[in-house]
């Protein structure tokens, strides 16, 4: 995998040990990573910024779920790439977050090489 200096992540994720644990994978891809604690301040950050590469987006955020957040931020910017996360494995789910506009879904637990992957396969890493 090629290391690559300017890719900027967002990580939308309440629960910080999932974040630490999303954060420790994407090290390996010298990767610049926001944080933000709910869906809310993912929007807010993106509006602010917008000059993400990629967003992991947990479905299950207290203020505003991933769902709502990622039709927000999919109407600032249709092109950005959005990763569902989330605890909630069932077929409907994964349907109800490409429905909401997220381009791929994780399963958490996530395993580093499955986001290692979809961040290669998004990003051309």
């Amino acid at each position: 995998m090629i290391v690559v200096d300017s890719l900027k992540i967002l990580i939308a994720e309440d629960v910080e040990s999932n974040f630490l644990y999303l954060n420790a994978v994407l090290s390996k891809i010298k990767a610049e990573i926001v944080w933000a604690k709910n869906g809310r301040e993912a929007v807010e950050l993106f509006k602010k910024h917008e000059n993400f590469d990629l967003i992991l987006m947990d479905l299950q955020m207290p203020e505003m779920n991933g769902y709502e957040a990622t039709r927000l931020i999919k109407s600032i910017n249709p092109n950005i790439r959005i990763i569902a996360q989330t605890a909630f494995a069932m077929a409907e789910d994964r349907a109800k977050a490409l429905e909401a506009g997220c381009d791929e879904y994780l399963a958490k637990p996530i395993r580093s090489k499955d986001l290692l992957n979809l961040v290669e396969k998004f990003m051309h890493v």
